[in-house]
């Protein structure tokens, strides 16, 4: 049966999770949930307190597929999610980032939000990132950013659910009341970009684990 994953997002660029192109991917952060989740389960990513959105959900998705790092990267439609610093918004925040010739060889990061300031290499990003050689992926999602939609305090109850750190995991049992919510949100939304991330106006900035801040 399908499990729920659910965390709070320290930050959003639209990069991760990035749901632009038409397809939902989570490629980077997250190791442990990128690690586990199957096709079928569901990763709800919730706001917090760093953006004043505490309770509302910024998007969930329905696991489709996973993909190794440089099946992301050679893939022809995934393409699009390279990063592109000079471009739009959208192309600065691209998530396909990692790549290598060989299995032991080190990893290519490509410049992106991830990468220190000057374009180089961000060794603790690139640490945590790629300690799970997995890209999620998702044809059935639905993401809000800064239109995030409260999530009714008695379903978040019912399941048993507070914002902690590290993500939580349900059981299908667990999960109806959150479940029926999510397709009711899902209605005539499927697959569609509701607002712009809550950071989308620095999308330039980049992050450094290392430091754990925006630089």
């Amino acid at each position: 049966m399908a499990k729920v994953y659910m965390y709070v997002v320290a930050r959003d660029f639209g990069f991760a999770p990035n749901p632009f192109h038409g397809v939902c991917t989570l490629a980077t952060c997250k190791p442990k949930i990128r690690g586990v989740a199957r096709p079928g389960d569901w990763i709800v990513g919730m706001g917090g307190a760093a953006l004043n959105a505490t309770g509302k959900c910024i998007y969930f998705m329905q696991v489709s597929g996973a993909m190794t790092f440089n099946e992301y990267w050679n893939h022809p439609d995934c393409r699009s999610k390279r990063p592109v610093r000079n471009g739009s918004r959208v192309m600065m925040v691209g998530d396909n980032i990692y790549h290598r010739d060989q299995e032991g060889d080190p990893w290519t990061q490509e410049d992106s939000h991830h990468s220190k300031p000057d374009g180089t290499p961000e060794l603790s990003n690139i640490g945590t990132d790629t300690s799970r050689d997995r890209v999620l992926y998702s044809n059935r999602f639905v993401y809000f950013g800064a239109n995030a939609p409260m999530v009714p305090e008695n379903i978040l109850q019912e399941i048993g659910y507070t914002n902690v750190r590290a993500h939580r995991t349900f059981e299908h049992w667990q999960s109806g009341p959150l479940l029926q919510w999510i397709e009711e949100q899902g209605k005539g939304n499927w697959n569609m970009v509701l607002g712009d991330p809550f950071q989308f106006r620095i999308s330039g900035a980049r992050y450094s684990k290392e430091v754990d801040r925006i630089v």
